[in-house]
């Protein structure tokens, strides 16, 4: 796992369809579900004619951490859900998802927010480490 300015990145071995459905799976382990599944590569074509390699966008969300959030600061709401994106690569699959400490800096860091963002982190590294 390599961290970069706005998330959290794997590299795995596997095909898109099987590392989304393993993200999918360390996800709910975790207690996020998928609220949205874009498929990036799919719009583009459909919309643009544009041609580009696999690539899908995920809106993840804990509802717990999220409700407890949104009572803080409900325009906590632009930033949620957590992105995941999967996109294929020669090597297989890149699995990224957003730092919820890294947003943090884009709605203020009150004690409260810091302690749910570094949960929220934590439970997100959790889920990609067990990507194989």
């Amino acid at each position: 796992m390599t961290e970069q300015p706005l998330g959290l990145t794997k590299l795995t071995s596997l095909e898109i369809d099987a590392a989304e459905a393993a993200i999918t799976e360390a996800l709910a382990d975790e207690g996020f579900g998928i609220l949205t599944e874009i498929d990036v590569a799919a719009t583009l074509k459909q919309k643009i004619d544009v041609d580009r390699s696999p690539f899908k966008i995920l809106g993840a969300c804990n509802p717990h951490l999220a409700h407890r959030a949104l009572d803080h600061d409900e325009a906590i709401g632009l930033l949620l859900p957590c992105n995941v994106t999967l996109a294929a690569t020669a090597e297989g699959t890149r699995v990224s998802i957003v730092d919820p400490v890294n947003l943090l800096g884009l709605a203020g860091s009150t004690p409260e927010m810091v302690e749910l963002a570094n949960a929220a982190r934590t439970q997100l590294e959790r889920a990609l480490a067990t990507i194989a």
